[in-house]
């Protein structure tokens, strides 16, 4: 109970709460008119001297948080309070947050709590005790735990004396990330950057390297991230292309005879290629031939071939199709070889030849009017062939396809493919009258023309991007489709082997690692 002002002597200082000290020393005594009891100065605050029983919660709490410099997941706020001058004298308070329960105890105002986890709100009730306990107080407003970041993980690429540095970051710890900072081993230098993904440069080729990182936000500087893995800087990988696209197919017969397919393009590359570079590749379809006379009035071109590579794509161009016969065409051409892209571009032999002597490839042979037989279809190696022989019953040949090349001898082994002469043109059919022959194949694959009494032409080979035979007879023949295109990439076998590998099959010869696309595929070259 409190104190009563007729027991205290005149000793006492006695007034209201304003009139109190402004500066009272520890163990002050004053007689408080204003709450009618004795308060004393102790621990910085006044208390009404009453039982023990009596204790009161402390009021106006304040969280504020402090996280500067701390570890992620280890935050810390300061939490202040006004002790309560009703009620027992407190000996000691306690300070619980919620969530988590974290808590800490002192004798005065403030009083810290750490263990807080990063990035999460808490609000503080204060408890005073001393042989007893008072009642927690309201809570104060919440306020979010920040601290330095968490330490990101990351991974490394290897290129020309760089290394590209991918950054998985971890958590902010509250306040948002401004910066990674990466140091290398061996070390060079240590560099900056804001963004998740960095080219390190500056390292030396055939050195091999790991990297760490930290974080930084307005409350400092994560611990390091763990080492990245190993990667040895070079200037690349060297890699060659063989790209051959889809022949053509062959023209129809109708009153007559049609014309040969060209054979598709064919492209010679090579390429250095940063480490770890994702190869996609579309292998081209040869065209199908036409049908009968009546059916189709237009033909089908190989399909080009590609292989992207670094965003560049590389491509060669179908072969053409043979001209068809109709009853108001004199024209059964065959279909022009398709090129490479350029004049003058050589195929990867000892002897270096050129491919085509135009953008688009070799031309198809001419429909001769006075026989009636048609064009042969261009080849990679030559010119379609022209029709001979005698109109009225004599003999009316087709034209021959222009030959293929036997450049491929070091790409295309027994074990790659079982003819190493590809892209010849489609050899054009035999013209409507007796004794007529049909003009053969490029040497190559390319398919024989139809004739009167067999009047379909032959279809290429497979893979071969050579082109498809012309249709023969005086009616109903069908023309034979155009071989399918392929594609071959090929490296120093000392690199590894490539990963991700689909559509493709893989063979080593001659210090090479091959890879044959018969169909369409990816693959991603070795890092080295």
């Amino acid at each position: 109970m409190a104190i009563r002002k007729s027991s205290l002597t005149s000793s006492y200082t006695v007034g209201t709460t304003a009139a109190r000290p402004a500066a009272p020393a520890e163990g002050t005594q004053y007689f408080n008119t204003t709450i009618g009891g004795l308060q004393i100065y102790l621990n910085g605050a006044w208390v009404t001297h009453q039982k023990p029983t009596d204790i009161v919660a402390p009021s106006s709490v304040t969280a504020t948080n402090q996280g500067t410099e701390r570890a992620f997941n280890n935050g810390q706020a300061s939490i202040s309070f006004t002790p309560s001058e009703l009620g027992g004298l407190a000996t000691n308070y306690v300070v619980t947050s919620s969530p988590g329960g974290y808590t800490n105890n002192g004798t005065t105002s403030p009083i810290v709590v750490t263990g807080l986890q990063s990035n999460t709100s808490y609000t503080y009730t204060v408890a005073a005790s001393n042989s007893y306990s008072s009642a927690a107080s309201a809570a104060s407003a919440a306020v979010t735990a920040t601290t330095v970041p968490q330490a990101p993980t990351i991974s490394a690429t290897g290129g020309d004396a760089i290394a590209t540095i991918s950054i998985t970051p971890g958590g902010t710890g509250g306040s948002a990330v401004t910066q990674y900072s990466i140091t290398s081993s061996p070390a060079t230098t240590t560099q900056t950057t804001a963004n998740t993904t960095y080219t390190f440069t500056g390292l030396t080729n055939g050195t091999a390297y790991t990297f760490t990182a930290t974080a930084t936000n307005a409350d400092g500087i994560s611990a390091a991230s763990a080492a990245s893995n190993s990667v040895t800087p070079s200037f690349g990988i060297t890699i060659q292309m063989l790209v051959v696209a889809g022949g053509g197919g062959g023209g129809s017969a109708g009153g007559g005879a049609g014309g040969g397919g060209g054979a598709g393009g064919v492209l010679y590359r090579e390429y250095i290629s940063p480490f770890s570079t994702p190869v996609t590749v579309t292998v081209g379809g040869g065209g199908s031939g036409y049908g009968y006379f009546g059916t189709t009035s237009e033909g089908n071109k190989g399909v080009n071939s590609t292989v992207n590579l670094n965003s560049i794509t590389f491509t060669t161009f179908g072969g053409g199709a043979g001209l068809h016969r109709t009853s108001n065409q004199s024209l059964c051409n065959g279909g022009s070889g398709s090129g490479r892209g350029g004049s003058g571009e050589t195929l990867p032999q000892t002897t270096q030849t050129a491919q085509g002597g135009t953008a688009y490839g070799n031309n198809g042979g001419d429909y001769n009017s006075s026989t009636g037989g048609s064009g042969g279809g261009g080849g990679s190696g030559a010119v379609g062939g022209n029709p001979s022989g005698m109109a009225g019953g004599g003999s009316n040949w087709g034209g021959d396809g222009g030959s293929g090349t036997n450049a491929f001898s070091t790409w295309l082994s027994a074990t790659s493919h079982s003819n190493s002469t590809h892209i010849a043109g489609g050899g054009g059919a035999g013209a409507d009258g007796t004794g007529n022959t049909a003009g053969t194949g490029g040497a190559g694959g390319g398919a024989t023309g139809g004739t009167r009494s067999s009047n379909t032409g032959g279809s290429a080979g497979a893979n071969t991007g050579s082109g498809g035979g012309g249709g023969g007879g005086y009616q109903n023949a069908s023309s034979g489709s155009g071989g399918s295109g392929a594609v071959w990439i090929r490296y120093s076998s000392s690199s590894g082997a490539a990963t991700g590998v689909s559509g493709a099959s893989s063979y080593t010869a001659g210090g090479y690692r091959y890879y044959k696309f018969y169909a369409n595929g990816n693959l991603t070259l070795p890092s080295i």
